[in-house]
């Protein structure tokens, strides 16, 4: 079954829904205990007590409607900001000396809340909006605008509308970091099913042209549409991947290459889903760990190994998740696909398997003529995806490493690394 990628959308705002709804609980118990201690300044207590009755039962009833942006709707809003505003006005109401004292409003510093929460819903143009609204109110209760009514106001303006605007910013940042992730999953999803392309179709189609080919006749038509078909599938399949970048770097006793990629061979070493084929056999009562979802790779390895085929293990079961264990053997038989291939039939070759504490590493080692100089970046160019998308792919997926070591003449080395954590996330 192909692997789904899930990306994972964070929401940067709700950290500040959460704080609001604090928010607008306690300003609303500072209001309460305000009136309560200066209970006696008002000369209309009982319009001030009404109010706060009001406003309180308000504040808890809304809580679910300030827990969210689904949830605050502009219905609410709109409420939410007559709230506060009667509160304002009602202030000279409940306290004629208010004009003159320039003190707190009945709603006091809850009304900040109701701004707030324009501001996180719509942005700064609405938290402009509202705070402008606030802005009247104010100075329609104090009769004329004094330098701390002014403060005031200015304060919960700039506040709101700097909120709103890093709230507009977080979502515009959110949105491009979800469609990354998208285009992310997107690309890894292609180059797997290139790799499941590469290990089945294109190399069932090079076969059928060479022995096409060979046999001549209607065979050879057959084997030359063939040939067309792979090279049209090749080029499609490489022209939708992003290049990994290579890197080639001469050593004294040869040269070190990134892999990048190398002509593939006709045989599959397996099926598409990576757990087919020599390297890849996972069948039902295969050894594993039952309760872990896990394998031991040197049951996937182990059928490697013949005349030509040194296959050498810790002797103690090298547990890996199963798809990790399935991916890297389908990588092992990948690798020694290439060394039938291109070192010949009478090559040897040696897998070495390494169980460390924090990961595990396989070598496969031929004594073949090595790569010469440049090939590998010739198969890249021509499409060919064996070391690129087979080998280097899968150990990319899992979170490892694969590099290549050749020295002209004294055969090939490829060296793949999983580490256990990033293998089993």
């Amino acid at each position: 079954m192909a692997r789904r990628e899930r990306v994972v959308r964070m929401s940067v705002e709700q950290p500040l829904w959460r704080a609001l709804t604090a928010y607008r609980v306690l300003t609303m118990v500072y209001a309460d205990l305000l009136f309560v201690v200066t209970r006696d300044d008002f000369e209309r207590p009982w319009v001030a007590a009404a109010f706060l009755a009001v406003l309180t039962v308000w504040t808890l009833a809304s809580l679910p409607k300030v827990a969210g942006a689904a949830r605050c709707t502009r219905r609410f809003l709109a409420v939410d900001l007559t709230v506060a505003l009667v509160g304002i006005l009602l202030t000279p109401v409940a306290d004629a000396h208010a004009q003159l004292q320039d003190g707190p409003t009945l709603p006091s510093i809850w009304t900040a809340g109701a701004v707030l929460a324009y501001a996180i819903k719509g942005g700064w143009r609405w938290a402009g909006f509202a705070s402008s609204l606030v802005a009247v109110a104010n100075i329609v209760e104090r009769g004329e605008p004094s330098r701390d009514t002014f403060h005031n106001v200015l304060l919960v303006w700039v506040a709101s509308i700097a909120i709103g605007y890093v709230v507009e910013v977080a979502r515009a940042s959110e949105r491009t970091l979800a469609r990354a992730l998208e285009i992310e999953a997107t690309t890894r999803e292609r180059e797997r099913l290139a790799r499941d392309i590469h290990d089945s179709v294109l190399q069932v189609l090079a076969m059928v042209q060479r022995r096409g080919t060979a046999l001549g006749g209607e065979a050879a038509e057959l084997g030359r549409m063939a040939g067309e078909q792979e090279v049209a599938l090749r080029t499609l399949v490489a022209g939708g991947l992003v290049r990994p970048s290579h890197v080639c770097e001469d050593a004294s006793q040869g040269a070190v290459v990134r892999l990048v990629d190398e002509p593939d061979g006709p045989e599959g070493t397996g099926g598409p889903d990576g757990t087919q084929g020599p390297g890849g056999t996972d069948e039902p009562g295969g050894a594993g760990s039952a309760g872990t979802g896990e394998r031991d790779l040197r049951t996937l390895l182990a059928p490697h190994a013949g005349a030509r085929v040194t296959f050498a293990e810790p002797g103690a079961p090298v547990w890996l998740p199963r798809r990790a264990a399935a991916e890297l053997a389908a990588a092992v038989g990948a690798a020694l696909d290439n060394v039938r291939r291109h070192a010949g039939p009478d090559a040897r070759a040696w897998i070495l398997v390494e169980d460390w504490v924090d990961e595990v590493v396989v070598t496969v080692r031929d004594d073949g003529p090595g790569i010469p100089e440049g090939r590998l970046a010739q198969a890249e160019s021509e499409g060919r995806l064996g070391v690129a998308q087979s080998i280097r792919g899968r150990l990319r997926d899992l979170g490892g490493t694969a590099e290549l070591v050749t020295v002209p003449g004294q055969g090939t080395e490829v060296e793949l690394k999983v580490p256990r954590g990033k293998a089993r996330r």
